[in-house]
């Protein structure tokens, strides 16, 4: 660690010196978590990538002011935080109202369809920022801090107070460090901290409120995600409808379609690949993926003429107690993010799960079916 901290400080003295090099270095060191951090604060994958660019071309403009009071890290975490602030204050935005009828009534928890924003977030991406407990950026992606469904709620919090709870909550600093980074006295630090958790409080499900570490999928989920696909790639809403909650929810930002229960779900995958959809010809493929430290599957399909599968969507799942719980469908827009091609040659067999002891990272990464 000592050898480590050696090496960063020759770099941050070259950098300072006006060496765009050793620079770079420092940004390669850090850039996945900044852009997590600014993914956070916004929500959006595409917005989280520029604003990480504003981050950096900040910090190199501004690399004289950098004093060595904090580390480099700190140091760029502040100018993230003051860069994402700054967007959103120029670029205010609210979620939409929760929907009121019974169904949404009986799901109190937070509904993505109320965040036109969203988008998800390559695992792929999200690996390498926490590579050890004993790294400094460990909690970075440790926790359940990154699903969807944390992400919706925290998009409800003015932006200040979203940054209160992420930077002691999520990042464990302490609120005169927070304090430090806002140019806030500790005292509004804690009163905005109160005030963000009560709001996450009726937010977010009772079994979200205790973070946990994030686990490798089991080999009941892995079944359970190969049989979404097979249902999927069948387009059989009956098989489909098996996996399901019965209080299952399915959302699409940023349209504001949110389907509440197993009965509305299936209704609506009959009608999607139902003789009246332009989609009824087509044939499917799948290729599972993670997102959001969450199950994900990207739909491609082959309509008539076409010599290739096209990319149609990416489901991303929330699995609970060995069923599908939550189903979030976004557009195939940021696949090539996600390692995944827009078009699948016709030929190939669909994707099927190795064993065991050949899974290597096929769950995260698998392109070919």
């Amino acid at each position: 660690m000592g050898e480590a901290v050696a090496e960063e400080s020759a770099l941050v003295a070259a950098a300072l010196a006006g060496d765009e090099g050793a620079f770079t270095g420092l940004v390669e060191r850090h850039r996945r978590e900044v852009r997590v951090h600014c993914y956070r604060m916004l929500g959006s994958f595409e917005e989280s990538e520029d604003l990480a660019q504003e981050t950096f071309l900040r910090a190199w403009r501004g690399r004289e002011t950098f004093q060595g009071r904090s580390t480099f890290r700190t140091w760029l975490y502040r100018i993230a935080t003051n860069a994402c602030l700054d967007f959103l204050d120029r670029h205010p935005r609210r979620p939409r109202p929760r929907e009121t009828d019974q169904a949404q009534r009986s799901q109190p928890g937070p509904s993505p369809a109320e965040i036109q924003w969203l988008q998800p977030y390559p695992d792929r991406w999200l690996e390498p920022a926490a590579p050890g407990s004993a790294e400094p950026d460990a909690a970075v992606v440790g926790k359940e801090t990154i699903e969807l469904a944390f992400l919706a709620a925290i998009q409800h919090l003015p932006p200040r107070q979203r940054a209160v709870l992420i930077l002691r909550d999520v990042l464990g600093w302490s609120a005169k460090e927070t304090a430090a980074q806002l140019d806030a006295s500790v005292d509004s630090v804690k009163s905005a901290l109160q005030r963000a958790r009560s709001t996450l409080r009726t937010r977010l499900p009772e079994r979200r409120l205790e973070w946990g570490p994030s686990t490798a999928p089991t080999a009941q989920e892995r079944e359970l995600l190969q049989r979404f696909m097979d249902a999927h790639e069948r387009t059989d809403a009956a098989a489909l409808a098996e996996l399901l909650s019965e209080d299952v929810r399915m959302t699409m930002p940023p349209l504001a379609y949110r389907f509440a229960g197993r009965d509305a779900v299936e209704a609506f995958a009959a009608h999607a690949f139902g003789p009246d959809s332009p989609l009824y010809q087509g044939r499917w493929r799948s290729v599972p993926t993670r997102a959001n430290r969450q199950p994900a599957v990207a739909g491609y399909i082959r309509l008539p003429g076409d010599s290739g599968y096209r990319a149609q969507v990416l489901n991303v799942l929330e699995i609970a107690d060995g069923k599908i719980a939550e189903i979030t469908v976004f557009e195939p827009r940021l696949l090539a993010a996600f390692g995944l091609p827009p078009v699948l040659p016709s030929g190939g067999a669909p994707f099927r799960w190795p064993h065991p002891s050949q899974q290597g990272s096929a769950s995260t990464s698998a392109v070919d079916p």
